[in-house]
């Protein structure tokens, strides 16, 4: 997946499915999660992930021969944007989850992410978003909100809102920060870099707050996998694609189709409550993503 997504055309529109790929694989991270966290704690959990991409990913930049980053600052780049996008992201997700917050409660409040990303864009990058555009990011809010309003819950301990802030604030400047200032790395080489940065952070972390083991199931060593494969190599690898090839705020909108997309497969896999403002909520977020989508000019 990361090998044919780095060698796609350059052009954004030329695979149109590409953003809906994008939306599934990045949906099941919610589901590889509720498997997975049960056994392990959630930084070692995600600890482990790491280190599994880095090595899979360095003998994958080894035998293609990808060119590996030019010099230290643009290492110091990549390494940046990983910690923000995979570090603080899924760092406070997992945390978030493994408190006791419910799935729903942190779709939501990630689902703030399109809105944040295009204010920051606005200063960061530049990016002017029209009526047109921030009609469709109201409209995509609030049907998120139709999706998962039966889950949400608020009303716990405030510091099981923390971890779920910075997993906002993470993958919101982080998608930012990619697209400023990684733009021309390889994402073969690239991804070596940013899981071993990863790695680093975590591992003094994980010795420090986490000395429980990890109970290696095969529930556990299947949501690994596929954390792994599926989601680190596959969905990060497509995020940083489409970041590359478009409009930071036209892929944050992407996000939004998260929540619906992760409330069918709990449905699917766990017989989890869709009723019908949850299904409203799904038009709603279509809607609201069709109209935020940038018109293409020629």
């Amino acid at each position: 997946m990361s090998i044919a997504v780095a060698r796609a055309s350059s052009e954004p529109r030329a695979n149109p499915l590409l953003p809906a790929l994008f939306v599934v694989l990045w949906s099941t991270g919610f589901i590889s999660a509720k498997y997975g966290l049960p056994y392990a704690p959630p930084l070692k959990f995600l600890l482990v992930r790491f280190a599994c991409v880095a090595a899979l990913m360095t003998g994958v930049t080894i035998a293609t021969r990808a060119p590996w980053p030019s010099g230290w600052r643009q290492i110091a780049h990549v390494a940046v944007a990983s910690l923000l996008v995979n570090g603080l992201y899924l760092g406070g997700v997992f945390v978030s989850i493994a408190g006791g917050m419910p799935a729903g409660t942190s779709a939501m409040l990630v689902g703030l992410q399109p809105i944040l990303t295009v204010l920051l864009a606005r200063g960061f990058l530049g990016e002017r978003i029209g009526a047109r555009q921030w009609a469709g990011l109201v409209l995509g809010l609030a049907g998120v909100y139709l999706v998962v309003r039966h889950k949400i819950a608020l009303d716990r301990d405030p510091v099981t809102l923390v971890p779920i802030v910075v997993a906002l604030v993470g993958i919101s400047v982080g998608t930012l920060y990619q697209k400023r200032f990684v733009a021309h790395v390889d994402l073969r080489s690239g991804a070596v870099v940013q899981f071993v940065a990863c790695v680093i952070a975590y591992a003094p972390l994980v010795a420090w707050l986490e000395p429980a083991p990890i109970d290696w199931t095969a529930a556990f060593a299947f949501a690994l996998g596929w954390s792994v494969i599926v989601l680190s190599v596959g969905a990060i690898s497509l995020l940083y694609w489409l970041v590359r090839h478009g409009a930071a705020a036209d892929v944050a909108r992407l996000f939004y189709l998260v929540p619906p997309v992760t409330a069918l497969m709990a449905f699917a896999l766990f017989g989890e409550r869709l009723d019908a403002f949850a299904l409203a909520g799904m038009v709603l977020i279509a809607v609201g993503v069709a109209l935020a989508r940038r018109r293409q000019t020629t």
